[in-house]
């Protein structure tokens, strides 16, 4: 394809959903690997995601694209009646998507597009990659309702060149297990990149803390687990260090006796911070699952209570002895703290298994 560019560099626009931080989050690795070969990278989004990629990518340009954002009941009870309601808004979000790409291929000269779970950001003219874990969905409700919900997400998906699914190809290592191996795979070509996850192995620390908590995810229910944390810190004699997953906010928590609290943490800093503690405490995202593997460290992972998705994540590790996990409504922090010494992600070799990205990367980049 011939550059659209005077200067024959490509521009690739990079788009992460904004449910979270986790899709931010695991686009950081994709996006130095393009700037690293020289590619011009434009990045969309709004809110806290462009807040945390902002502090991790001062000198690129940002894109104001806002996303439908999915609204969470605080009791997981009500989660699916709540999320069957805004079924409408995401739709009408991925038509308003289409049409604010089309506009800014134009006025941007962009020459293809990495999307991460953004389905609206395909179009015909430039080639566009998808980036998901879940081609197996699951909604928490009967079989018929997680096939049809694959099936109309696949009908997106096949809008794209190609899918690119973040875990291991063969499912005996698998960091996801059925939702990142379907019985049956999109029309368009799929391609394990291995886990993404922005971390080094190579940087080495003394232990600094027994206890690092890693809130994220979105509202009540990220503030819901830190309040149940703070109760519970008090009943057990060790040190803790809250990332509160809060790279908008200014004002933070005052420092406790056996606990400190910072909103935010930059990818060098939180790697460090990570290596640093003995055990960390988090929510079950995949994005988190793929950073502690990398890192090979001891968890407990709470799923965000009402989520399919990591509630089917946190039996699976469980089973598979990667990470303690425990839902969010029997969470005991002194019980629970000693169970978790039993459970570690470990990889066999997780340098060379996760930098498998970099080589479809560097293919995509040669094929525009």
């Amino acid at each position: 394809m011939t550059s659209r560019n005077i200067d024959n560099t490509k521009t690739i626009l990079v788009a992460p959903l904004n449910w979270g931080l986790g899709h931010a989050t695991r686009c950081i690795p994709v996006i130095r690997e393009l700037v690293e070969n020289n590619m011009r990278v434009l990045i969309a989004g709004d809110g806290a995601v462009t807040a945390l990629l902002k502090k991790e990518f001062p000198d690129l340009f940002f894109l104001t694209l806002k996303g439908f954002s999915v609204k969470y009941p605080r009791n997981k009870h009500w989660f699916f009646l709540k999320l069957l309601l805004q079924i409408p808004r995401a739709f009408m979000s991925i038509g308003k998507e289409r049409r604010w790409l089309k506009k800014i291929i134009t006025e941007y000269k962009i020459d293809a597009v990495i999307s991460d779970n953004r389905m609206g950001l395909y179009n015909k003219t430039i080639p566009c990659i998808y980036i998901t874990h879940q081609l197996t969905i699951k909604t928490g409700g009967a079989g018929w309702l997680d096939k049809l919900s694959q099936k109309i997400h696949y009908s997106y998906i096949n809008k794209f060149k190609e899918c690119w699914v973040p875990d291991f190809e063969k499912i005996e290592q698998s960091l996801a297990g059925e939702l990142s191996h379907p019985k049956k795979n999109p029309a368009v070509p799929v391609k394990y990149l291995g886990p993404l996850s922005r971390f080094k192995t190579s940087v080495h620390n003394a232990l600094k803390y027994d206890n690092l908590v890693l809130l994220s995810g979105p509202e009540p229910q990220r503030s819901i687990l830190e309040e149940i944390l703070l109760k519970q810190i008090k009943e057990v004699p060790e040190n803790f260090l809250f990332v509160r997953g809060l790279p908008e906010t200014k004002a933070t928590l005052p420092a406790l006796k056996n606990a400190s609290f910072i909103n935010h943490l930059p990818s060098a800093a939180l790697n460090e911070a990570i290596l640093q503690s003995k055990l960390i405490i988090g929510r079950c995202g995949y994005t988190t699952v793929m950073d502690l593997a990398k890192l090979g460290k001891k968890a407990i992972l709470i799923p965000t209570p009402g989520q399919p998705e990591q509630e089917y994540l946190a039996e699976y590790l469980l089973k598979k002895r990667m990470a303690y996990t425990v839902d969010q409504g029997h969470f005991n922090l002194a019980a629970h703290n000693k169970e978790s010494a039993h459970y570690n992600f470990l990889l066999n070799d997780p340098d060379s298994s996760i930098d498998t990205y970099k080589l479809y990367i560097r293919q995509f980049i040669a094929s525009l």
